[in-house]
């Protein structure tokens, strides 16, 4: 994934050199900032749609050796966003099935004690705090500072009981803040013999990651933001010694014992990425997704690229919107943030959020606000014009609000 096809200043031109990839998108005559929740996909993702149907299509039931090639290329991709050659990677439709299979295998009647954070995406938040209804403490450690964020949560670890694990994003889905110290994180889990589940949705595809360091962690996410690969692909990765059996399983999770693994005893789970497996699943996302990290390949689009072409775009979005000289009671950003302590996206704080996403939508620019947090996100196939088009057009919405 080193080819040259593509360097920065190319994909800064208008239009952005990777935009005759995206017809169907139609990128270079949108302001889509949105790459932090969906970004567009190629055009060969649309044939990679066809392609499933007419395997179905062609060979019925025995279309699921192809499905199984493909869904083979989708670990194979997120190996390479982890930077990963030890863990398993079980597939899984979206981050709250990962995370739901995750927490049935972790032993609650003997620790009934979580700790997270107070700024968890909502597939935690919602989830631990049902859980927390049922009696399982949860504790929440305040998610700001980012850089302190690691020492407080070791700290609470190692007070009181040990808790069955500990999870927290990589970045903050609100503020597009990195957390420093994971491998010091999980030093702290493994003392106290605690789980670590990290949540990298916000990492992969924009922002380098390693497990080295991390080879016991549990970590989630999936292809629906940066990654381009569309609904349906996500991951639970796990630790190849692990022995986990969790609750909620299917049983694709004994796929590699039957018939053997059906009989009377304990329940039995395979080795490798089946352990943490569901059952039948519709197979064409994972068709997409092979096709897109084909392309990704293709284009040269490794982590270093994209990185540096992210944190050009960000930067770009920050001068924009720091030129616009608006009231900071009506927008501003935290200037103190250096620029590669961010992820993905663009934060700007407004109790005018949701009214400026509509302002934003009603001049043709599609981002996402959540609460007093308007978020911009760019991507790659965008370039330098557009995103100046973008803020020009939110400062046309501050000021409208008067």
């Amino acid at each position: 994934m080193t080819s040259p096809a593509h360097t920065l200043p190319s994909l800064r031109r208008r239009p952005s050199s990777l935009a005759p990839h995206y017809q169907r998108f139609r990128v270079s005559e949108r302001l889509l900032l949105t790459g932090h929740s969906h970004q567009a996909w190629p055009d060969v993702a649309r044939a990679a749609l066809l392609e499933a149907f007419d395997d179905a299509a062609a060979l019925v039931d025995d279309k699921w050796q192809r499905a199984f090639d493909k869904a083979g290329r989708v670990r194979a991709g997120f190996r390479r966003w982890l930077d990963d050659g030890d863990g398993e990677i079980a597939l899984c439709a979206s981050t709250h099935d990962a995370v739901v299979r995750f927490l049935s295998a972790l032993p609650l009647r003997e620790r009934p004690r979580l700790v997270t954070t107070d700024s968890e995406f909502h597939t935690l938040r919602r989830q631990l705090a049902r859980l927390g209804e049922e009696g399982i403490e949860v504790v929440r450690v305040p998610a700001a500072p980012a850089d302190t964020l690691v020492e407080r949560i070791a700290t609470v670890v190692g007070q009181g009981p040990p808790p069955a694990a500990v999870l927290v994003s990589t970045v903050s889905y609100l503020s597009a803040r990195i957390v420093p110290g994971l491998v010091a994180l999980q030093a702290a889990c493994d003392a106290a013999g605690a789980a670590l589940l990290l949540d990298a949705y916000h990492h992969l595809g924009v922002v380098p990651f390693t497990t080295r360091g991390l080879e016991n962690a549990f970590i989630t996410g999936g292809g629906y933001k940066y990654c381009q690969l569309g609904e349906g692909n996500c991951f639970l990765r796990f630790p190849h010694h692990s022995q986990a059996r969790p609750v909620v399983t299917g049983w694709f999770g004994e796929f590699g014992l039957l018939p053997r693994a059906a009989g009377e005893g304990p329940v039995a789970y395979a080795d490798g990425p089946d352990r943490f497996a569901g059952a039948s699943y519709d197979p064409t996302s994972h068709y997409r997704a092979a096709a897109v990290l084909e392309f990704q390949a293709a284009q040269g689009l490794d982590i270093a690229l994209l990185r540096a072409v992210s944190q050009h775009q960000v930067g770009t979005l920050c001068a924009a919107f720091d030129a616009l000289g608006l009231d900071p009671a009506v927008a501003s950003r935290d200037r103190s943030v250096p620029l590669q302590a961010l992820a993905g996206f663009l934060a700007i704080q407004s109790p005018h959020a949701a009214r400026l996403v509509a302002g934003l939508r009603a001049r043709g620019v599609s981002a996402d606000g959540r609460g007093d947090i308007l978020r911009l996100g760019p991507a790659p196939y965008l370039d330098d014009t557009q995103l100046d088009a973008a803020v020009a057009a939110l400062g046309e919405a501050a000021r409208e609000l008067g």
